[in-house]
């Protein structure tokens, strides 16, 4: 049976566009909320929703657009804003909580330029499965942590992607990308390589020859996670940025 509701992804620049087509009701949030989270999981510098041609069919289903936006705003650190409802779909935005978590705004113009605005520094870099990658690791968070002003954020930071790295490194053995994300009050960190499988702790046996350095990011962070993406996955974990 064909989806009552299409996703059109527009990801060629910073920003990246989902336009919505169909009737959205508590039986097509979960294709709609997957979109979204795939989106994410890219780390655009922000997410635009464009509900233009949508037909609100249950009031219930806008909240996966309150779910988008809160884990956005947790981790990857993506603003992200609704534009184009049509003056039905608007009311019932208004009158839900989707409006007081997602800003609206009027076209996609003005959401994109509001989500522009409202996106966190960033900082990303390729890396390959090799030696240095660890080393190169720690230099980047140098960096980042000079430009943005954290000195303190070093030294965890340092720890936590060096192992983020070196596990792509021992285990998935492909291109990385890394992205370092400043959204107060966290630092986000987030490496992305070609491997399916999921990232998982160790079972923290002391006598084991490796397997620990997930445990230590888990000790390290206010959070992390391991997220499929396309041709990959993408392992995050969010620092302290007072």
């Amino acid at each position: 049976m064909p989806s009552r509701i299409r996703c059109l992804v527009e990801d060629e620049g910073p920003v990246t566009v989902v336009r919505i087509a169909g009737g959205l009701d508590t039986g097509t949030i979960r294709p709609v909320h997957g979109v979204l989270d795939r989106c994410l999981t890219e780390q655009p510098d922000a997410l635009v929703v464009d509900l233009s041609a949508v037909r609100v069919e249950d009031p219930l289903a806008l909240s996966v657009f309150v779910a988008a936006a809160r884990q956005a705003a947790s981790w990857p650190g993506v603003p992200m804003v609704l534009c184009s409802a049509p003056p039905e779909a608007a009311a019932l935005l208004a009158e839900s909580a989707a409006c007081r978590v997602v800003p609206v705004r009027p076209d996609c113009d003005a959401a994109t330029r509001a989500a522009a605005g409202a996106a966190a520094p960033r900082l990303r870099a390729r890396l390959d499965p090799v030696a240095g990658a660890c080393r190169r690791a720690r230099e980047l968070v140098s960096d980042a942590c000079a430009r943005w002003n954290l000195p303190e954020a070093v030294g965890p930071a340092s720890v936590v992607l060096s192992e983020l790295v070196g596990n792509v490194v021992r285990h998935a053995g492909t291109p990385m990308r890394v992205t370092m994300t400043l959204r107060r009050p966290y630092l986000h960190v987030a490496v992305f390589d070609g491997s399916r499988e999921a990232a998982r702790c160790g079972s923290g046996d002391p006598l084991a020859e490796g397997g620990r350095g997930l445990l230590l990011v888990r000790e390290l962070t206010r959070g992390w996670g391991s997220s499929p993406a396309a041709g990959g996955k993408v392992v995050w974990a969010m620092l302290p940025a007072n």
